[in-house]
């Protein structure tokens, strides 16, 4: 297998007594950041808490109540 152009450099580098540039690089470049999880049944029973989408026939609960005083003038 053919080695890069930047792999031969950094070996140069290193014969000649240089310092490798891959002892700079950070620790957390090997880690695998990423979130990998599904969601358990929980998550997905509380998705939609507090939010009143539940009911799929309109009866929520919620209600509209409305005063109207009928003023008479003479």
């Amino acid at each position: 297998m053919a080695k890069s152009k930047a792999k031969k450099i950094r070996e140069k580098l290193v014969r000649e007594g240089r310092r490798n540039p891959e002892e700079s690089r950070s620790p957390f470049i090997f880690t695998d950041m990423r979130t990998r999880k599904t969601k358990t049944k929980k998550d997905y029973l509380y998705q939609n808490k507090c939010k009143n989408h539940s009911s799929q026939v309109g009866n929520d609960g919620s209600f509209y109540f409305g005063f109207f005083h009928k003023i008479k003038r003479e």
